[in-house]
């Protein structure tokens, strides 16, 4: 079995803009950050149009982006120190965190109406209510542990440690609980939350996928590209795995199984592929960090 797929690419109209993470937005339009030029871009997946929100400073680095129970988007400004907010029409608002260098880098919405983000550089997880109250949880996450991404299931938040080699869990009142992963300095990064329950992630450094089952049992799947550089992993229509190699300059897909069905090159060398997001009409988009693109991953 074997699936074979193109790659078309969208230039993002900013020289220099580094964009990271992205996510569909209730308009059905693919949101992004742009941290090399403090921006909030926004494409549409029908016309290819892009639209830039610029930001008060343009060395805030957003990074994390995700949409909040009120439908704006919050999006973490990683230099800036500040969770950021954004309406469909541009509007947006800024939040400082208690916590000085704290670094906020992943974003989710929670179970509990709240979005919840990692704040990498002081090793804890924060959350934000839609009127910006923050609280921040640090008790029970191993020190230095760097907490990346984060995202949601059965009520809780799970979120990958890139320097602790662990993924971790906390319940919506702070109780944390850890899970060594088996490879040694993996650097977990991306996750994503399948629809069998499990929750997958890349292992940057391990050059696999990682699937942690809802008994905190962890398992490891090779890719077929050595020194891959993992960056990004979602779920497409199909139900399988489709993750960014970095390095490689590829875009891969994996079953649920862990077998490779193929991986497919970028048109543009040295892209710096990062995030990608599975939209809900199954088209996939994903960010390339050093071309200032946005690359389509197109299913034959």
């Amino acid at each position: 079995m074997s699936v074979s797929a193109t790659i078309r690419e969208h230039r993002i109209p900013t020289a220099g803009s580094g964009p990271y993470i992205c996510v569909e937005g209730p308009d059905q339009c693919l949101w992004f950050c742009e941290s090399g030029t403090g921006k909030i871009g926004r494409l549409d997946p029908v016309t290819g149009a892009f639209k830039e929100f610029a930001l008060a400073d343009p060395k805030a680095m957003p990074i994390g982006i995700t949409v909040g129970a009120d439908g704006h988007l919050w999006f973490a400004q990683k230099a800036a120190n500040k969770i950021g907010r954004i309406s469909l029409q541009g509007e947006i608002a800024e939040f400082a965190l208690p916590t000085a260098g704290a670094g906020p880098d992943g974003m989710i919405l929670g179970p509990d109406g709240n979005v919840w983000f990692s704040e990498t550089e002081v090793s804890r997880i924060g959350r934000i209510t839609p009127r910006g109250d923050v609280t921040e949880f640090s008790h029970g996450i191993s020190p230095g542990a760097r907490p990346l991404s984060i995202m949601v299931r059965d009520g809780m938040l799970w979120f990958s440690e890139a320097s602790g080699n662990r993924i971790g869990c906390i319940t919506t009142d702070g109780k944390v609980t850890e899970f060594p992963i088996p490879s040694h300095d993996s650097q977990p990064r991306a996750m994503v939350t399948h629809p069998d329950g499990s929750i997958w992630f890349v292992e940057t450094s391990a050059n696999a996928l990682g699937r942690i089952d809802r008994d905190g049992r962890i398992t490891e799947h090779p890719v077929s590209t050595p020194n891959a550089s993992l960056r990004g992993v979602t779920v497409g229509r199909d139900g399988n795995l489709w993750y960014t190699a970095n390095a490689a300059n590829k875009i891969g897909c994996m079953t649920p199984a862990g077998d490779v069905l193929g991986e497919f090159p970028i048109p543009t060398p040295a892209s710096g592929a990062r995030c990608i997001a599975a939209m809900s009409d199954g088209r996939l988009f994903f960010t390339q960090w050093d071309a200032g693109q946005i690359g389509e991953v197109v299913v034959n």
